[in-house]
């Protein structure tokens, strides 16, 4: 078998590469501090929430001494 042969059987394999990733790392990271956020300002809020209920109840409530 001469080489021309050879060259001829061997498959041709084209990848396709994105030319961008549309998920970048910051992208990644701005979604995670931004959901982060806002799970910490949820719980701030309902912590002061709370917190205020208790305030309410204790000061309308006399103490027992």
């Amino acid at each position: 078998m001469n080489t021309v042969a050879l060259a001829q059987n061997a498959p041709i394999v084209v990848h396709f590469a994105p030319k961008k990733d549309p998920t970048g790392l910051a992208d990644v990271l701005l979604g995670a501090l931004g959901l982060t956020g806002v799970l910490v300002l949820g719980a701030i809020l309902l912590g002061a929430a709370f917190a205020g209920i208790l305030f309410l109840i204790r000061s309308r409530k006399p103490l027992d001494h």
